[in-house]
């Protein structure tokens, strides 16, 4: 039987293969050492990149200590971390903003606190927060920005409508908000999305090429002549609701709806020439300022009364039009802020939950969209 020979490495081989291996054993040491570090800080909410930061600036003990925290982790993500404003991070409430740490790193740098900061950011987006980092610091900071809605965009804004009316800082944030600072007709945004919950008014128009997405023809069961349409949703909503006022004896009907950019350019032509200027300026709303091209309002009527303010139709309609997402839209009480005049037989489809929210909080439309819509 042939002898199997053993291999004998020469002693300088051996030693070379004893350090390979205690090196080997103290990598896979520290390897383990390190992956075990990077799992606790994963498990309490940390990403694998601010872990790896937090191990390498040896503020692992700090931040457990801490526990979750989305602004640390934000902070040793960034490449504009600075030490120096660790404990400013872990006070400042997160926001998911491209430049959150450096636009903190500003904001001290200018002489703002963390509670400043949490205000700051809470009232701007990404973009409006880097601008508010270049100006002047601003010494009463909480004199507008208390107010939920208000927008850092709008400070000037905000400074000099108050100075001119001597307004308070509610009423301010409001009207600034919805550009009733400026004449009507001047400046006004250009919406270009269809919604339920869209707002227009003097301040924000409809451009002539807007159609609402779901225009149907309305049945001459319900409206005063053939060819009137609408948007679906609101169609839908008013026949739910015309069945159960008809169930208690009442008969509402649709006398107009849908208005296209040139409708409204004919319609004003027509108060033109019958009643003059000075009426079209008081009482028609420009072409694109209309909420009847948003296919979303309704002027309804009474079956069996000429007037509709005073039918009984009418008295239902303020009492029930809510439960089937409509609120009446331009009332003796608002004409201030809606910008149009008394208007009983203008209802808006704006959906059951705002309209609910609008029934029970007394409020206009204008208000409800600028404090909890506008986003």
């Amino acid at each position: 039987m042939r002898k199997v020979s053993k291999i004998r490495l020469k002693p300088k081989f051996k030693k070379i293969l004893q350090i390979f291996g205690f090196i080997l054993c103290v990598f896979i040491g520290l390897l383990l050492f390190y992956l075990k570090q990077i799992y606790d800080l994963n498990k309490i909410g940390y990403s694998k990149k601010a872990s790896h930061e937090i191990l390498f600036s040896l503020k692992k003990d700090y931040v457990l200590s801490v526990g979750k925290n989305e602004s640390l982790n934000a902070a040793f993500e960034s490449s504009s971390y600075k030490e120096e404003n660790l404990d400013h991070y872990r006070k400042i409430r997160y926001f998911p903003h491209k430049h959150f740490i450096k636009n903190i790193n500003k904001l001290l740098e200018k002489g703002y606190n963390d509670s400043d900061i949490n205000i700051i950011f809470s009232h701007g987006n990404d973009e409006e927060v880097s601008r508010f980092t270049k100006r002047e610091k601003i010494r009463y900071l909480e004199e507008f920005y208390s107010i939920s809605y208000a927008k850092l965009d709008n400070y000037d804004r905000y400074v000099q409508y108050s100075d001119d009316t001597g307004e308070d800082e509610e009423t301010t944030v409001l009207f600034v908000n919805l550009d009733m600072d400026k004449n009507d007709y001047e400046d006004p945004v250009i919406v270009t999305k269809y919604s339920t919950d869209m707002l227009v008014n003097k301040h924000r128009s409809l451009t002539d090429k807007f159609v609402p997405n779901d225009l149907v023809t309305i049945s001459k069961e319900y409206a005063s002549e053939d060819d009137l349409q609408a948007s679906k949703v609101a169609v839908d909503a008013f026949i739910k609701m015309s069945k159960a006022a008809e169930d208690e004896g009442y008969s509402l009907v649709i006398n107009s709806a849908y208005r296209s950019y040139q409708d409204q350019l004919d319609l004003i032509d027509f108060y033109k020439k019958a009643y003059g200027q000075s009426y079209v300026d008081k009482y028609v709303a420009k072409a694109g300022f209309s909420e009847h091209q948003t296919g979303l309002s309704f002027d309804i009527g009474s079956r069996t009364a000429n007037v509709f303010q005073n039918s009984k139709e009418y008295t239902w309609m303020e009492e029930n039009a809510y439960k089937y997402g409509f609120i009446r839209r331009f009332t003796k009480k608002y004409e201030f802020i809606t910008g149009f005049r008394n208007e009983p037989w203008h209802f808006r489809y704006v959906g059951e939950k705002i309209a609910k929210e609008i029934h029970e909080k007394g409020m206009s439309y204008e208000e409800y969209w600028t404090v909890f819509l506008d986003k």
